[in-house]
């Protein structure tokens, strides 16, 4: 794939992959009910040319449902289709291995327009209501958003989600387990406003590695799953450093000593809409964009949509770094029900007493998988992307009461069916063979499988029939 969102445009266009809608569409619900429609089919990528009331803003054409199908991100993320998820996750180990880093350049593409203070203003993107009951137009649900840790120097990257509240501001999801969030606590004990820029518009790459929930230079992550450094240049308020072949950079602050306003409601990748809650404000002081930009966009909700891949995707980048801290375990999966960290499955090699229930606290302390409701840990002959196969051990070798344990620890800020907000509790499942040591006191059966030479007989005569 290219470098830029163009090149990525470009090269769907030529592998058939790319539906351009000229017709007039409406950015009030209209253009997320046709995109949602197209996902749920594994449909093409869309590039909606002529969005009612944008024919002469800032910007006229919308670009959604990029990594809308599995073949579309393995593009991205430059291995084949038919290969295994075992050889995809070698894949990333080796090249994570030997980190790609950034390069600064002086200027790029993204600085070819520059608006700043009075001349700013959200509503020239076109950016959609998706649902019927959202509060209002939603933003950066494609961004990647770029902060500072103020005591390390580090940035962070992550896609968060912004209702645009007026011309210059932006009502922001903010929890404080975010990577974002943990910078925002840190200014506010400095009582001082925390630079943000948004970016919208580069390598799907970029934006892959943002959405990646571990701790993990993303700039890096990016330029290691393209091979090629990404190039960055400064921000024109704030010393945030951003790539300099985005579409659009919106540069802003939020100020921690301001009231927090309501945002939403929203509809969540959850398949809910979450309710309103208070939250900051991002205020916007400057949009830089290439000429003649392409705002990207990304609808979420009951699966699968456009973000279920992405999912996908996340689990093959951090199985590697999870594999690091336990070796142990063969492979994860995050089943399309579970709407990305709702529910977990893993497999294990398992070789003594209580080693699942290791897993399951060792997987709830790791960066964002804090938030898993539900684990199940299984033993490594059991393909944990078969979800038909992982309930049929559930079912089979399991005690409930057995085999199961409940904790409280942190949840997701978008669930509602916690009691209290960001605050719940968990349950982990151990659907491995018993060994002594387990509570297990009788000896356990085998499970029935074909002997391996009548198999083997039985395919050929199989392929000979055909």
């Amino acid at each position: 794939m290219g470098q830029d969102l163009r090149d990525f445009i470009n090269d769907l266009e030529e592998k058939n992959e790319l539906a351009r809608v000229k017709a007039a569409v409406d950015w009030n619900e209209e253009l997320g009910a046709i995109t949602r429609e197209i996902a749920s089919q594994y449909g093409p990528a869309l590039l909606f040319e002529n969005i009612k009331g944008h024919q002469d803003t800032l910007c006229r054409r919308l670009f959604t449902n990029g990594t809308g199908t599995k073949k579309r991100l393995c593009w991205i993320l430059g291995v084949a289709e038919s290969t295994h998820d075992r050889d995809i996750v070698r894949v990333f180990k080796e090249r994570f291995a030997n980190p790609v880093k950034p390069v600064t350049v002086s200027t790029g593409p993204v600085k070819e327009n520059i608006v700043k203070g009075d001349d700013v203003d959200l509503y020239q993107l076109p950016v959609p209501k998706w649902n019927p009951l959202d509060g209002g137009r939603y933003i950066m649900t494609s961004g990647s958003v770029v902060t500072r840790d103020p005591d390390s120097g580090t940035l962070n990257l992550g896609t968060y989600r912004g209702m645009i509240g007026s011309r210059n501001t932006i009502g922001v999801l903010l929890a404080t387990t975010q990577g974002w969030g943990m910078h925002f606590v840190k200014h506010r004990n400095r009582n001082e406003s925390m630079p943000v820029a948004v970016v919208l518009g580069w390598d799907q790459a970029l934006f892959i590695a943002a959405s990646t929930p571990v701790i993990h230079p993303e700039y890096d992550m990016a330029g290691s799953l393209r091979r090629a450094p990404v190039e960055l240049v400064k921000c024109e308020t704030n010393d945030l450093e951003v790539p300099a072949n985005a579409d659009f950079v919106i540069e802003g602050y939020i100020d921690p000593k301001e009231p927090l306003r309501d945002e939403g409601p929203f509809g969540d990748h959850t398949g809910y809409y979450t309710l309103p809650e208070p939250y900051p404000v991002f205020h916007v002081t400057t949009i830089t964009h290439r000429k003649d930009a392409v705002y990207p966009a990304t609808i979420v909700g009951i699966p699968p949509m456009e973000d279920f891949y992405i999912g996908g995707a996340s689990v093959k980048l951090f199985l590697p770094i999870f594999k690091m801290n336990f070796p142990e375990i063969v492979d994860i999966a995050l089943p399309a029900e579970g709407v990305f960290h709702n529910l977990v499955f893993v497999s294990i090699r398992k070789t003594y007493p209580m080693q699942a229930y290791k897993i399951m606290h060792g997987l709830w302390g790791m960066g964002q998988m804090m938030f898993t409701k539900y684990i199940i840990v299984v033993d490594d002959d059991v393909d944990v992307h078969n979800t038909s196969e992982v309930l049929f051990r559930l079912c089979a070798n399991t005690d409930p009461q057995r085999d199961s344990i409940f904790t409280k620890g942190p949840s997701d800020v978008l669930d509602h069916a916690t009691s209290e907000i960001a605050s719940g509790s968990k349950l982990g499942i151990d659907a491995t063979k018993k060994l002594p040591g387990e509570g297990f006191k009788r000896p356990w059966p085998p499970l029935i499988k074909m002997d391996e030479s009548v198999k083997a007989k039985l395919n050929e005569l199989i392929h000979r029939a055909r």
